[in-house]
């Protein structure tokens, strides 16, 4: 397989079938975690905000640690599987550890628990996902084979957001008690994680490409990755978009439950939300061909705020079906956001490659997976923030300003910072035409070593 030509289908497959459970652990974190805590556990939003908010800045250290050493990992299996493999065992336990009620009175006992369950969850998901996502440089250089290759991988990705989306409800109510609801959802789950890490360790092999390690030290490396000012527009926009996504997933729950007094209809929301997203995955990959990959991904963004500001402005006044309609339209701006940002990043890395002549993907990816983690705690201490602001009280009837508040959260907030990603995006400088420059600048560097 050369590393700058087409990719077997069954690589392709092999490769993106991690992120389903990649994915999944988004979902289940976005969609639920702070209802969970606050709702079932019995943890004050504003605690349960700030228990999340710290797992993520915990990630400050794991992310890009687990980023340099990956980088610097020599085995018969490669840099990055071996972390695939080990790490998939502790995120497996960790998922039920997380969800299941500790049963523990006092609010300072809960946080406690809910924040170091948090950390070391979110320090198995790193293991795993960090060294999972800097191969996507490593497997293929071909600009638009790029945008292919995250286009399989995010068709896995919608499913593993369909199943976190539409079956952990289900799953949850299969039981008598939400307790051991949530329990059996996150071994279930966790061990969804688990296999789909494994298939995709056993399924990819790294290229025999990369004979040499990085040999600049720690900050030395991570000084170099904010040096790399393409790569900062792109990281800068796509935590910004996580951030108002995860503010959205969020509170779906309480705008479907509170809003429309129809929690049940949670489910069906989310899934029609991610069936037309994952139906427009291929057209934003064939739309990245002709227009760009960051026109695509502005364009999905803009797309997405629009449809949050209409359900905050109408979807109060009219049956849940309405919301349920604009879902639809929601979905097309999801769709194009999902595959682009990955598709572009590598792009950026390669740009550095350029400049140092040292590879260093797990770095890079160290970075972007911390600033993805960065969204989501700034997304769930804002939605703990305006939930508490609002006088949240859960499990009962919301007051006019704890409505506002999660109407708030479904509209003009996530919707300004959407806007504020588009406008960050414009300023990221590679498209094809710079990209293939950059290649061809390597091959003569490459060919001077």
């Amino acid at each position: 397989m050369e590393n700058n030509g087409k990719l077997p289908v069954k690589v392709k497959l092999g490769y993106g079938v991690c992120d389903l459970g990649g994915n999944l652990f988004f979902t289940i974190l976005a969609f639920l975690l702070m209802n969970y805590l606050t709702d079932t556990v019995g943890l004050a939003a504003g605690l349960a905000g700030a228990a999340i908010m710290i797992g993520k800045v915990w990630d400050a250290v794991t992310d890009p640690l687990t980023g340099y050493l990956s980088d610097r990992t020599k085995s018969r299996w490669g840099r990055r599987r071996p972390w695939i493999f080990w790490g998939s065992f502790p995120l497996f336990g960790m998922m039920f550890v997380m969800f299941t009620n500790p049963g523990l009175m006092s609010q300072g006992a809960l946080f406690l628990w809910a924040t170091v369950s948090f950390c070391f969850l979110c320090t198995a998901y790193t293991a795993v996902n960090i060294p999972y996502n800097s191969l996507t440089p490593e497997l293929t250089q071909d600009y638009h084979e790029r945008s292919s290759l995250n286009g399989y991988r995010f068709g896995f990705a919608v499913i593993g957001t369909l199943l976190g989306a539409g079956a952990a409800l289900p799953i949850i109510g299969m039981f008598p008690d939400k307790n051991t609801g949530f329990s059996f959802m996150g071994a279930f789950f966790g061990f969804l994680m688990m296999a789909t890490a494994l298939i995709t360790f056993f399924a990819v092999r790294e290229p025999g490409h990369q004979k040499t390690m990085p040999t600049i030290g720690f900050f030395k490396t991570y000084f170099g990755v904010f040096g790399n000012k393409p790569y900062l527009f792109i990281l800068a926009t796509y935590t910004i978009h996580i951030t108002a996504l995860t503010i959205v997933s969020g509170i779906i729950i309480y705008y479907f439950k509170y809003i429309h007094s129809a929690e049940g209809m949670t489910t069906p929301a989310m899934l029609i939300l991610l069936v037309v997203a994952m139906a427009f995955i291929p057209v934003s990959v064939i739309g990245a061909k002709k227009f760009g990959k960051k026109i695509i991904y502005q364009v999905g963004l803009v797309i997405m705020a629009t449809g949050i500001m209409i359900i905050f402005f109408f979807g109060h006044l009219y049956p849940p079906s309405f919301s349920l309609g604009v879902m639809i339209f929601t979905g097309i701006g999801m769709g194009f956001t999902y595959a682009m940002p990955w598709a572009i990043v590598p792009d950026a890395v390669e740009y550095d490659y350029l400049r140092t002549g040292e590879r260093k993907e797990g770095a890079f990816y160290g970075i972007w997976t911390f600033g993805i983690k960065i969204g989501q705690a700034i997304a769930m201490g804002i939605t703990g923030l305006v939930l508490t602001l609002g006088q949240y009280m859960p499990e009962t009837t919301q007051s006019v300003d704890s409505m506002l508040s999660i109407r708030l959260l479904v509209g003009p907030i996530p919707a300004v910072i959407f806007i504020a990603g588009a406008v960050v995006l414009a300023f990221y400088p590679i498209d094809e035409k710079r990209y293939n420059q950059i290649c061809d600048e390597i091959e003569e560097m490459e060919a001077r070593m």
